[in-house]
């Protein structure tokens, strides 16, 4: 039986934007029909939402939450848990969170990924995903522990080919481990993802730096640099050739350099996918300069405008796949603790501002189609991750995971309406559309500004990555 109906001249499903009405039944979509057709329908609640962008409810593949933070003047601490974060994710209309579980954390696969589920099993208020983090080496156990959790549903492994900074030993794989764990990630039709940068150099640039003395954070993006990014993502792209049935997520896209790699491999038909953030979208290296513009940074670093125009056109014709955020949710003062080039802090705070930001630089600012700026917020991340078709789109049988954006809402971001921490870089940035309802799997959890749902609705998604996205770039 019907439950609820939506109703919009404008919802987002994948054929494009028409005027529809939503039905739901029990969680998912039992059908879209044409605009006012389901009048008749007794007893379902129908939400007139005439005027107002119907989407998919946003997927963020790229969060951290409870990770461990070093601290410059301090012990170490951790970023806030998943129910601060997801509860501020609903607030922006996204409903689905894919984090990771560090192996490191158990004593085996399984007893990590247990741990981890404990964390937010009942505590998230959005619905949830694991990739496997692995760090330092990878042993023949763990490969075959990685099999198993691949084929039980878990279906990306992480790694990183840095260190980051020189304090953070022991988070970098060499390439030999990567090598192994992509035959172990594509006989199993997982999805490889990998934070890619050349240790060497990040690590001489360091080194450089710090031997000049020109210590200060604003000196960053020449630790993190273009030609870092470039050696890293075509070495992985190399190896990926070398063994069939790889399929590669490159997060945190920042460069010129590694959009180029990415459009290359995907020319030659290689399963290579780029995730970005908003903050190398709209940032440069210039802004590290401004006041507290440590707020502004994660790993790598900020790049040049010519970097950031690279990103822009790569978010066009497909290198840049997916717009993440990267999240760390922490407080002002943690953020801005590091001043120096080896003790900044990395992450962001922007999961709430994320789909608003993006609508009003992509479909606002830039012309993009309400199409494109889904498949950049959504739909692509439900595809690559494995998601898809029960996320990330507006269809027949698909979840009821819903965002609705309302264009009449113009407003300046400001940290103190924000519901994830006590600060944001977009505090003044002006917003062209605001969340007013969001849905989770048929349940109202947020409508017109008040959190309706609780920490009980969110659920882990098994996923299954598909065989065309392995096959051959797709989107």
């Amino acid at each position: 039986m019907v439950e609820l109906i939506l109703r919009s001249d404008s919802v987002v499903t994948p054929d494009g934007v028409d005027a529809c009405d939503i039905a739901i039944a029990a969680g998912r979509i039992l059908c879209v029909a044409p605009f006012g057709s389901l009048d008749g329908t007794s007893s379902a609640r129908l939400i007139d939402l005439t005027g107002r962008i119907v989407m998919p409810g946003g997927i963020d593949p790229h969060v951290n939450c409870d990770w461990p933070m070093p601290m410059a003047d301090g012990p170490l601490r951790r970023s806030q848990p998943a129910s601060v974060v997801s509860r501020a994710a609903v607030y922006g209309g996204t409903t689905t969170l894919i984090d990771c579980v560090r192996l490191t954390e158990g004593s085996a696969v399984s007893d990590a990924i247990g741990r981890r589920q404990e964390r937010w099993d009942g505590a998230c208020h959005t619905d949830y995903a694991f990739h496997l983090l692995v760090e330092g080496s990878a042993s023949p156990p763990l490969l075959e522990q990685l099999g198993e959790a691949l084929r039980a549903g878990h279906a990306s492994v992480k790694v990183f080919t840095t260190d980051i900074t020189p304090s953070r030993r022991g988070r970098k794989v060499d390439l030999g481990s990567i090598w192994e764990l992509f035959q172990v990630v594509a006989a199993n039709k997982g999805l490889m993802v990998v934070h890619a940068e050349d240790d060497d150099i990040v690590m001489h640039m360091y080194e450089k730096l710090l031997q000049e003395g020109r210590v200060g954070f604003e000196n960053m993006a020449e630790v993190h640099n273009g030609l870092s990014e470039d050696l890293a993502f075509r070495r992985l792209i190399r190896l990926a050739e070398c063994v069939p049935g790889t399929a590669l997520y490159l997060v945190n896209v920042s460069a010129a350099t590694g959009v180029a790699a990415i459009r290359e491999a995907r020319s030659k038909g290689l399963a290579i996918y780029g995730e970005s953030l908003p903050h190398y979208l709209l940032f440069t290296s210039e802004d590290y300069r401004k006041r507290n513009g440590q707020l502004l940074h994660t790993f790598p670093s900020l790049k040049s405008e010519k970097d950031q125009a690279a990103l822009w056109a790569g978010t066009l014709d497909g290198s840049i796949t997916c717009i993440a955020t990267d999240e760390i949710c922490c407080t002002l003062a943690e953020k801005m603790q590091g001043t120096r080039i080896d003790d900044l802090a990395g992450g962001h705070v922007g999961v709430e501002p994320r789909l608003a930001l993006m609508y009003t630089e992509m479909v606002g600012r830039r012309g993009y189609t309400l199409r494109r700026f889904v498949d950049l917020v959504s739909t692509n991340a439900a595809r690559v991750m494995g998601l898809y078709p029960r996320k990330g789109a507006i269809a027949e049988g698909a979840d009821a995971d819903i965002c609705v954006l309302d264009p009449t809402r113009r407003r300046a971001i400001r940290s103190e309406d924000l519901h994830e921490a006590d600060h944001t870089a977009w505090h003044g940035w002006e917003a062209q559309a605001w969340p007013c309802l969001t849905i989770l799997r048929g349940k109202v959890v947020m409508q017109e500004g008040e959190l309706t749902g609780d920490l009980t609705d969110g659920t882990w998604i098994p996923r299954r990555i598909p065989e065309d996205i392995i096959a051959a770039p797709q989107l």
